[in-house]
């Protein structure tokens, strides 16, 4: 991996869901601590293998520090840094953003005791994209890590990450919910009692669909956050500047599968459009062609005989393995020479490994990869 790829204060990985970013993160969090950097770690859903190999368990929102004996068992430095990682709680991150800005006491206690925040500060599009550049921020701010490595979370699209400022801002606002309440929720207690001077069979009818409990819930969710607005506004600004700061880099994590490498190539572009910093692309779990060519499946059946010296017949199967092996790399180098071909940055490629590589030894073989 060449250029500022791995100089950044703040190394984002991103791309579609199940191409390995987190994994790649922790290698990239084991090499620069091993080369004597101070870096934290923000993971998505980390594999419990992957957490107990790092000497950590039962990771949750605070920074845990890894075992320095992990660290020096990876033998990629001379060590003398130190590393920490975490499991982002949304939900959390999105309590201290309302504890944040929320504009006085007893707006963020009415707000975390709603039935409707509850349900949906988790749930809603975008949230779990933000809440991961949110803790971000966070960990920026607080100025105990030299570096910060972020997996981003496994969005249906992985544009979503991008998308998520926007979202959260418009959330906050309460639009949507607004416009499906009408003049009721914008009018505050006048509006609630408005609705309810309609005629009583009709009251008596949205009642029993929505309950009204519901509609109290909804209209008292939405004052909670009257006040709010400009602060979170303010905030994702802040957060988009961060990401765009000359401080932030970003890495495209992807496999050689055609869905993964269509968004990663789409992902690419618009980091690059949208002038982010694109450090480079990751290709993981690449498959390397045999190595005695392309001729070797007719090699090697000549070499364990014909059918009356092979009975179980191993050379057929041999060579249908070694045919599936070269098809496998063949694909992989075409979907690599789609990448190369349509994202402008340096593109690093990590191996294909015979087991998930949830142990230090592994983690420390992807980190190798990606220092070339």
């Amino acid at each position: 991996m060449t250029g500022p790829a791995l100089q950044r204060d703040v190394i984002v990985c991103c791309g579609a869901g199940g191409v390995g970013k987190t994994t790649v993160s922790a290698a990239l969090g084991l090499a620069l601590a091993s080369r004597g950097e101070d870096v934290v770690v923000v993971t998505i859903d980390p594999a419990r293998r992957l957490a107990a190999a790092l000497g950590m368990h039962e990771l949750g929102d605070d920074p845990q520090e890894v075992s320095p004996d992990a660290i020096a068992r990876a033998e990629l430095g001379p060590g003398g840094g130190r590393m920490w990682a975490l499991q982002l709680d949304s939900k959390a991150t999105f309590d201290r953003l309302v504890a944040r800005h929320a504009p006085t006491e007893e707006a963020r206690e009415r707000i975390m005791a709603n039935r409707i925040y509850q349900h949906m500060s988790g749930a809603v599009a975008g949230a779990q994209e933000y809440m991961a550049v949110e803790r971000l921020f966070e960990l920026r701010e607080d100025g105990r890590f030299a570096r910060i490595v972020l997996d981003t979370p496994p969005a249906g699209n992985a544009l979503d990450f991008l998308d998520a400022p926007e979202r959260m801002t418009r959330f906050i606002e309460g639009r949507a919910l607004r416009t499906m309440l009408g003049p009721a929720a914008g009018a505050g207690r006048l509006g609630w009692r408005a609705l309810h001077a309609g005629t009583a069979a009709a009251m008596s009818l949205l009642e029993r669909l929505t309950g009204a409990q519901l509609l109290r819930d909804i209209a008292d969710f939405l004052r909670g956050f009257d006040g709010m607005y400009a602060g979170v506004a303010e905030r994702a600004k802040a957060v988009e500047a961060l990401l765009r700061s000359d401080a932030t880099g970003f890495l495209v994590v992807t496999a050689p599968e055609p869905e993964p490498v269509r968004e990663a190539v789409m992902l690419g572009r618009r980091l690059s459009d949208e002038e982010y910093h694109l450090d480079g692309v990751v290709l993981n779990r690449m498959h390397a062609l045999p190595a005695s060519g392309l001729g070797a499946a007719a090699a090697l059946a000549a070499a364990l005989g014909g059918p009356a010296d092979d009975p179980d017949g191993l050379a057929a199967r041999a060579c249908a393995a070694l045919e599936d092996a070269r098809r496998i790399a063949l694909r992989d180098l075409d979907l690599r020479e789609t990448v190369a071909a349509r994202v402008a940055a340096p593109l690093t490629e990590v191996p294909a490994m015979a087991d998930e590589p949830v142990e230090v030894a592994g983690i420390a073989g992807i980190a190798r990869a990606l220092a070339g």
